[in-house]
């Protein structure tokens, strides 16, 4: 299951960590009222909410926000698909919302002891967090993907492509572990095993596959497809292939907070079908992460 997993923090090597805690309001402003205005009683979804959140008017979200292009610091601004989707959500329900960031670690007893009502931060939903006191309305897609120089040399197109080659990937993630299992396939099928350059930080593996020193690097496909964007404005990388062992992100809410949870999924059901859900993931060039369908607890593993 590829995804936002603990030992995977250091991956977004691209987005800047800010250091401790700090509060980030919807638009940016010092913790009033955001210029999303007050709360709306009349927004489609207003109503659905729990009594404590339509008397506060706002939704604290807590994120790690390091994980370009989900989430992350841009001028002082929390910016990325979470942040976008966040504020249409916001719109839909009627609060405004104020973003927590917090070490990713500490996010799912941040829901449980109440600091936060709900977690965006590129969070798998998987049966162990479920058991964990949360629930998710899950809302993208996203597994490993493989990462090419520009234009595709090698003509590579799968993981079967890689047998007998250089990969260059960061260490201790699981597309380290995809890439030992693949070599592994390799190996007894007689097309030779993957030669896996391990390294501290992604920035590193990327320099290798610019240079062509190795062929690849796997990557989790959000960050591969930011990455792919924005090195050399487009001009150095490219995603090939599907995803692979894709898992859903979803929001954390209470596992009990089952209001919460309604309207959540109902606001996003909305946003889907007016087509601003796309829009955002088109902004950030993930659509390949779209979901037509908004469930709860749909993790498998």
């Amino acid at each position: 299951m590829s995804g936002r997993l603990t030992h995977r923090r250091l991956i977004a090597c691209a987005a800047t960590l800010v250091a401790g805690s700090m509060l980030l309001t919807g638009c940016g402003d010092d913790g009033g009222d955001s210029a999303l205005g007050k709360k709306d009683e009349n927004a489609p979804f207003f109503k659905m909410l729990p009594p404590d959140v339509q008397k506060s008017g706002k939704l604290k979200i807590g994120s790690e926000i390091a994980y370009a292009p989900i989430e992350f610091m841009k001028g002082g601004k929390a910016v990325g698909v979470d942040p976008e989707l966040a504020a249409a959500l916001s719109k839909q329900l009627g609060v405004k919302y104020e973003y927590k960031n917090s070490p990713f670690d500490s996010l799912i007893t941040g829901i449980t002891s109440k600091r936060f009502d709900l977690v965006m931060s590129a969070m798998t939903d998987k049966k162990e967090r479920q058991g964990q006191g949360l629930a998710f309305v899950d809302y993208f897609r996203a597994g490993t993907s493989i990462l090419v120089q520009k234009g595709n040399p090698q003509n590579i197109k799968s993981l079967d492509d890689l047998c007998g080659k250089i990969v260059a990937l960061q260490q201790a993630t699981t597309n380290e572990d995809v890439a030992a299992a693949q070599s592994k396939k390799c190996e007894e099928s007689g097309k030779g095993a993957i030669t896996i350059q391990k390294y501290e930080h992604d920035g590193e593996a990327l320099l290798k596959l610019k240079s062509g020193a190795a062929v690849a690097d796997l990557n989790d496909f959000p960050v591969a497809a930011y990455n792919a964007q924005t090195s050399g404005d487009g001009k150095d990388f490219e995603v090939t292939g599907e995803q692979i062992d894709a898992g859903l992100y979803g929001i954390g809410v209470g596992k009990d907070n089952q209001q919460l949870q309604q309207a959540l999924k109902s606001a996003l059901e909305a946003l889907i079908k007016n087509g601003e859900y796309a829009k955002i993931l088109n902004n950030w060039k993930v659509e390949a992460g779209a979901v037509t369908e908004v469930t709860i607890n749909g993790g498998t593993s």
